[in-house]
């Protein structure tokens, strides 16, 4: 009968040659508190509504605001004039009605399928490089927005409002083999934007697919001291082990200055407030008192010329119900986390060094903006920090301080209830990985050596570190 996983564990270092061997952690049993990726908050179910469930210790009272703020995440929003005066104002260019739409049941969004009439929960984001007079621009929004088509690319519109475009995406394909001769396909994807409604765009604008990612724990994300985060912060390589995590710096729209990016694929916003209003005015056309201007460029004079639907659109009573909801949207529990097979995977993911960038965990501030979240040890498996990830995965595109090769490290808490939550399997940042593995085998730059690591592993060690991964 065959060694357990459990009982391999001591030879995995000596067994895969690595050099980290005697640095790196042996699992052989739960650590406390690690099932409980939320801390407190975390809920206990694991099906197709595991994402959209309320911090598991929200009073009954405030359950209510949680309620609310859902329902206007979840329900569309409509062309103004309307008789609904509460939840009119859409358009006239945007990405989709309803916030829901992009973040089905709270999970991740996808690419368009072929044939797809509009990309719904991907997004194209726009700018051309910056000059010298593109300095306000820069600090105030991170990249110089495309001069007609703005900052991002809205391929629907309100009747009589002519829609920005239509996005398909296409796919090279390549192959990666590990060193059991296992072999997995990578597609690339290549952006095709037709149907321009205003005109050719700058020559050289600069393209970024986003797919919409998990709302679940980004109010405990946001409730991590940024001393702990910076704490990660090594742009200059000291410690020599070629992981580089360099913090955004972006612009804070209340407070009117500089801060600590967190949210986003490039860490490009600061608070989830700013976040929240960005993506009711870029991916709906809803204005906020944050940002109580539309998006309309002059040359799109149809959509300067629209009626609107109040001013703000989104009232701050509105905004603060939202603020609430995607605050409170709580982590799933993980699942087998004392399996034997699950705790070889963490040995794998660990000696192969892929907790360099995925901080397995972070206690928030006993300030937290919401009390259910202060004060928690947490498992979110990110260090909200940017990595340059390679020229595989490069945008070629800027973003405050984030260079066109570099993302901020994904969380993985939730990843394995991917597929039953969004139903599909589709990761990174514009959904090209179709798997876990394939996610992995995209990774390179800081990332290089890690995915050369799990590139040696054999097929017993890559369901050992999926299975692992899966149990997130």
């Amino acid at each position: 009968m065959p060694a357990s996983p459990a009982r391999l564990l001591p030879l995995l270092c000596l067994a895969l040659g690595l050099s980290a061997c005697d640095k790196s952690p042996t699992f052989t049993s739960v650590e406390p508190g690690e099932a409980l990726s939320g801390g407190a908050a975390t809920v206990s179910r694991s099906d197709r509504v595991a994402f959209s469930l309320p911090s598991a210790n929200l009073a009954p009272e405030r359950r209510l605001d949680f309620s609310v703020g859902n329902s206007f995440f979840r329900n569309p929003w409509v062309i103004a004039p309307s008789t609904t005066t509460a939840r009119d104002g859409l358009g006239p260019l945007f990405n989709t009605n309803a916030c829901q739409n992009c973040h089905v049941r709270d999970g991740r969004g996808h690419p368009p399928e072929p044939g797809s009439v509009n990309a719904v929960s991907m997004l194209v984001r726009l700018s051309i490089p910056a000059g010298n007079a593109d300095r306000a621009a820069l600090e105030r929004l991170g990249v110089v927005p495309e001069p007609t088509y703005g900052g991002q690319l809205q391929d629907m519109a309100n009747p009589g409002v002519a829609p920005e475009g239509k996005v398909r995406v296409e796919y090279s394909t390549e192959q990666v083999r590990f060193a059991d001769g296992h072999t997995i396909e990578l597609r690339k994807p290549q952006l095709n934007i037709t149907q321009l409604g205003y005109g050719p765009m700058h020559p050289d604008t600069l393209f970024s697919a986003r797919v919409a990612p998990p709302m679940i724990g980004l109010g405990l994300l946001e409730a991590i001291p940024e001393a702990a985060i910076l704490a990660n912060a090594d742009p200059d390589d000291r410690n020599g082990d070629g992981i580089r995590g360099q913090a955004n710096r972006v612009w804070d729209d209340a407070r009117q200055e500089t801060v600590l990016g967190r949210f986003g694929w490039k860490a490009g916003q600061p608070t989830l407030n700013q976040q929240n209003a960005h993506a009711f005015l870029q991916d709906m056309g809803l204005t906020s008192t944050l940002l109580p201007t539309d998006g309309c460029t002059e040359a799109q004079t149809t959509c300067r010329q629209a009626p609107h639907g109040g001013e703000p659109e989104v009232s701050d009573n509105i905004m603060s119900m939202v603020l609430f909801y995607t605050r409170n949207l709580a982590v799933p529990a993980r699942r087998k986390v004392g399996d034997a097979q699950v705790l070889a995977g963490k040995t794998l993911f660990h000696s192969a060094g892929c907790q360099g960038c995925h901080t397995p965990s972070f206690v928030t501030a006993a300030d937290a903006a919401e009390p259910e979240l202060a004060g928690q040890t947490i498992y979110p498996y990110t260090d909200l920090l940017l990595h340059d990830m390679g020229d595989g995965l490069a945008d070629g595109r800027n973003e405050f301080r984030a260079n066109g090769r570099q993302w901020r490290t994904a969380p993985l808490w939730g990843i394995g209830l991917t597929e039953t939550v969004s139903g599909h399997t589709q990761f990174l940042h514009d959904g090209r990985a179709r798997n876990l593995l394939e996610a992995i085998a995209w990774h390179g730059g800081e990332a290089e050596a890690a995915k050369q690591q799990v590139l040696q592993f054999s097929s017993e060690e890559r369901a050992a570190l999926l299975a692992f991964l899966n149990s997130l």
